[in-house]
């Protein structure tokens, strides 16, 4: 409960905080305050904005019915995005928005504690992983300050094609093998 506690009081710091310039809804995040698993996309969409929540358009429903195939359960994982807020026309976030963002997702994840960081496209990996590059380091294992960060593509990206389709899936069962502590891949340590 305290970890709900100050979860919900981060959300009304960033509802509160008037240097954050988007005017769309406030979309937190969800899932379970004590998850070991954390997967984090760039910005909402349109339906994210409208619903409050994050990953509930296309590509969040494939992302949620990766999770569920591979053996969790929604309510055990934690799904939220760097922004917090649309940006307008669906555009990109910019370097601006998301240095704004950045302390709260950090807040976010100091009280999650998770042991496994799920970023999800090139927005994301690059906060955890400023050098990499998205199509070459998704589904490889880094660890960084006892975490293991774990690039994927969005699954919109996973959505434009049947190569990154499956890639995306693939990645999918290394994450499983990952939490199940059956992986046996290489660890790519960083600073």
């Amino acid at each position: 409960m305290k970890k709900e506690r100050e979860l919900e009081d981060l959300k009304k710091q960033i509802a509160a905080d008037k240097k954050l310039r988007l005017k769309s809804n406030l979309v937190f995040g969800e899932g379970n305050a004590n998850a070991q698993v954390v997967f984090i996309g760039e910005a909402p969409g349109a339906k994210e904005d409208i619903e409050g929540r994050p990953f509930v358009g296309r590509s969040g429903q494939l992302l949620r019915r990766m999770i569920c195939e591979n053996g969790w359960k929604e309510s055990e994982v934690y799904i939220t995005n760097i922004v917090k807020q649309r940006p307008p026309e669906n555009r990109d976030p910019t370097q601006e928005e998301i240095l704004l963002y950045i302390p709260y997702l950090q807040k976010q994840l100091d009280i999650i504690k998770p042991k496994i960081i799920v970023p999800l496209g090139r927005f994301s990996t690059n906060y955890f992983l400023p050098k990499a590059k998205i199509t070459i380091d998704q589904g490889k294992v880094f660890l960084q300050n006892k975490r293991k960060i774990f690039p994927m593509l969005h699954p919109a990206a996973a959505l434009r094609s049947t190569k990154r389709m499956k890639m995306f899936i693939d990645s999918f069962k290394t994450l499983s093998d990952i939490t199940s502590g059956v992986y046996k891949g290489r660890v790519i340590k960083v600073d």
